[in-house]
Formats: C-alpha cells, structure tokens, sequence
C-alpha cells in the first residue's frame, strides 16, 4: 500500500495523462479517475442501467456501450442533467479510486483526477501536483483532441475551477508548454522529492 498520495490534477488537455504515462515509466502507480468513471459504466454494470433508464437508450450506443458524445453535450447544456450524473457517478468513483489507493505497491502513487479541486476531493491526498497551459493552449489541444466545437471544449474550461484557484491549490505546479525535455526534467525532479516526503510520511 502506498502511504504516499500525490493528485494529480490541470485543466483539460493540460497534458495530465502525458505526465502520469511518465510518471508511470518510473514505477509510480497511477490511479486515473478518467479509466475508473469509464469502467463503472462498462456494458452490463448497474450505473449503464441506471443511465439509461433515467436518459433513455439515445444514452446508449448500438452495441450497448455509453454514447459519451451524447451525454456529454446534454448535461453540458442542461444542469440539471449535469447534477443528475455527478450524484450517480461520484460516490460510486470515488469509492474505486480509494480501493485502488489502498492497492497501490508503489513508494507513493499518483492520482489522476481532473476535477480534483472543484469536486473538493483535496482530503484525498498528500499533496496536490497541477499541470499547467495557457488557456488558449487548452483550447486548442482539445478541439483537436475530441473534434469538438470551440463551443462545447469552453463550456468545460469553463465549468472547471479557474486557473488561477487550481495554481492557488497547488503544492508543485509542472509546467506543461515547454516541450518534452523540460517535462521530463519536472517530472524527475518531483519524482524524487515524493520519494523522500514518503519515506518520512
């Protein structure tokens, strides 16, 4: 068990999954609340039924998967549909992230959550570590990403805390515009630093 928990957390397209893939290079075991939100709502779980019993089957694709696409442009353009989800999914998310927590072998471990300060999931972990890009840089990256529209990729920026409230958060911030050398060098440099604040932990 990893005594040891650092979140990690940035905006979208921020690059977070680029510096936990690098993380996880360096034997760090990463927890990514993006992987477990998709595995609770595999085909045949309870939260896919509940989702399309209170959405109808335009939630659901035709070969039983989740229409992501779908669901993602209704809540974003009704809130309430928005808090609907969150109070299904959330507990049920947050009770695997915990599990694979207490799970984790490595000295300390990652984990990934995008919406680590707006949903006040602090409490979680040791220490708080924030990807950081311009906004425009984010915007960017995920229209070309997800081939959504500017509109939709900007309701999302703007749903999440602003940039200034996660830097607030931060303990470490890496600075995700510089090219990949200057990542890797972030990243060796803090990789050491958990690994001491674990041992004394």
């Amino acid at each position: 068990m990893s005594e040891f928990i650092v979140g990690l957390t940035g905006g979208i397209a921020s690059g977070k999954t680029t510096v936990s893939d690098h993380f996880g290079a360096l034997g760090v075991n990463i927890i990514d609340a993006d992987i477990i939100a998709r595995q609770v709502v595999a085909v045949g779980t309870p939260t896919l039924k509940a989702i399309q019993d209170h959405f109808g089957n335009q939630a659901i694709l035709d070969n039983g998967q989740l229409n992501r696409e779908w669901l993602r442009n209704t809540i974003f353009a009704h809130n309430e549909s928005k808090q609907w989800l969150n109070e299904l999914m959330h507990p049920i998310i947050r009770e695997e992230m915990l599990l694979q927590c207490q799970q984790a072998s490595s000295i300390y471990c990652i984990l990934s959550v995008p919406l680590l300060i707006e949903n006040k999931l602090n409490a979680l972990v040791d220490r708080i570590l924030v990807v950081d890009v311009d906004p425009k840089v984010q915007l960017a990256r995920a229209m070309i990403r997800d081939g959504s529209q500017q509109s939709i990729i900007e309701g999302i920026i703007h749903s999440q805390c602003d940039r200034q409230t996660r830097l607030a958060a931060a303990h470490n911030v890496i600075d995700n515009s510089k090219g990949l050398h200057q990542l890797n060098s972030q990243i060796a440099k803090l990789h050491e630093q958990y690994i001491q604040l674990a041992r004394r932990s």
